[in-house]
């Protein structure tokens, strides 16, 4: 493993450093905002449902925009620059913010940067590496952002700690934001050997029938998939003290910072589709048990910790595999239709989650993410589980990297 670490190129190290700082900053403001929006803003699960979902499912649509454009151009550099810069300058503006709409707009702001870097940089990622490392090279990069998410939340329950109000905790953010852009310069992009299309051609038609069936397994799990801000409202309403909602986030991300390059690269030697089905399975029992709980406790931190192993089982290996059923001349359309269908059915998954807590209960809402979870993985396994297709797709990738 040391010795595969060690052969990845400059440039998968280099996307991975950049990710780390950047959700040191995010992180250490993700888990202050539900407590902001309650305590600040007077706002409750329904507006945090709405804020989490416009802003998400919008942004979305910038994710195949680019994609395409990386297919056409080969670049992804210019889309890596401005998507970090502008999510790290709009960050410190939260603080200026007095209403939950004013905050929807911040949110929003953000998740642009995040639309606009997403499909290139993970199209850089699966050319940067062979076939049979694109786990190793999915799931570095996805550790390395997960320790970012461990770091932030430990700045923010420093800072809060020592009394600093939240407020002055948004403003600091801005420091890793120029640091990100910085780093960003420094990319260089390797060369694609296949030629690029004719023309920009977004159609999801023309990819892959096991693609798009691959596709529609994402889908429905992403609508039991609600913004993770729920959980840590879903811990306070349990008990967790304001200053400790940090490091209740922390330690999820430190879990999925340990295990996601391991297990992603598991998925390298045993398939993708058996790590996805272990991880869908793991969500839907955490989420029930998130519904069942009744106190703060123990038992509470130990659930938050399996929900960082969910998350090093399938961050990574979802993208791997993406790259493994696409064309390599449309592999910036797939990672487009990819980041656009999980963003596009957070906005339902955050309404549907909202509403059932509010008009319903607690229990029907986490129940209701743990079935989508528990359906999905049912049908990767009988449905959209196509070895060939990932053969072959591994073997063309291959052959256009010599």
């Amino acid at each position: 493993m040391i010795a595969a670490l060690r052969s990845l190129p400059r440039t998968v190290w280099l996307i991975g450093a950049i990710s780390l700082i950047n959700d040191s900053a995010s992180d250490m403001l993700y888990p202050l905002i539900p407590l902001y929006l309650t305590s600040v803003l007077m706002a409750g699960p329904r507006a945090l449902g709405l804020i989490e979902g416009i802003a998400e499912a919008t942004a979305s649509l910038l994710k195949l925009f680019t994609g395409v454009v990386f297919d056409r151009t080969r670049r992804a550099k210019p889309f890596i620059l401005f998507g970090y810069g502008l999510a790290g300058l709009a960050r410190p503006m939260i603080a200026f913010v007095t209403t939950w709409p004013g905050l929807l707009v911040i949110r929003f702001a953000d998740r642009v940067g995040k639309g606009l870097r997403s499909s290139p940089r993970d199209a850089l990622l699966a050319a940067s590496v062979p076939a049979e490392r694109r786990g190793l090279a999915f799931g570095l990069h996805r550790a390395m952002d997960n320790a970012g998410a461990v770091v932030g939340p430990l700045i923010a329950a420093t800072l809060l700690g020592m009394g600093m109000p939240l407020r002055d905790v948004f403003l600091w953010s801005v420091v890793p934001a120029l640091l990100c852009v910085l780093l960003a310069l420094a990319i260089k992009e390797p060369t694609i050997a296949t030629a690029p299309p004719a023309r920009f051609d977004w159609r999801l038609g023309d990819l892959p029938p096991a693609f798009r069936r691959y596709l529609a397994v994402v889908a429905l799990f992403t609508l039991g998939n609600s913004s993770n801000m729920f959980l840590l409202l879903r811990a306070k309403e349990l008990g967790v003290a304001e200053a400790q909602v940090p490091l209740l986030w922390a330690a999820v991300s430190a879990v999925a910072a340990i295990f996601s390059t391991p297990l992603a690269a598991l998925s390298d030697r045993f398939g993708r589709v058996r790590l996805l089905v272990g991880g869908y399975l793991a969500y839907g029992a955490f989420y029930l048990a998130m519904g069942l709980m009744a106190t703060n406790g123990l038992v509470l931190f130990a659930l938050f910790a399996f929900y960082g192993l969910f998350m090093a089982a399938t961050e990574g290996v979802e993208k791997a595999l993406v790259a493994d059923l696409a064309p390599v001349e449309r592999r910036g359309a797939a990672f487009g239709w990819f980041n656009l269908t999980a963003g596009l059915m957070l906005l339902p998954a955050s309404l549907i989650f909202g509403w059932l807590w509010q008009g319903a209960s607690v229990l029907a809402a986490f129940a209701f993410s743990a079935g989508c979870a528990v359906v999905a993985a049912g049908l990767l396994v009988f449905w959209a589980n196509n070895r060939k297709a990932v053969d072959r797709s591994m073997a063309e990738s291959r052959s256009s990297a010599r």
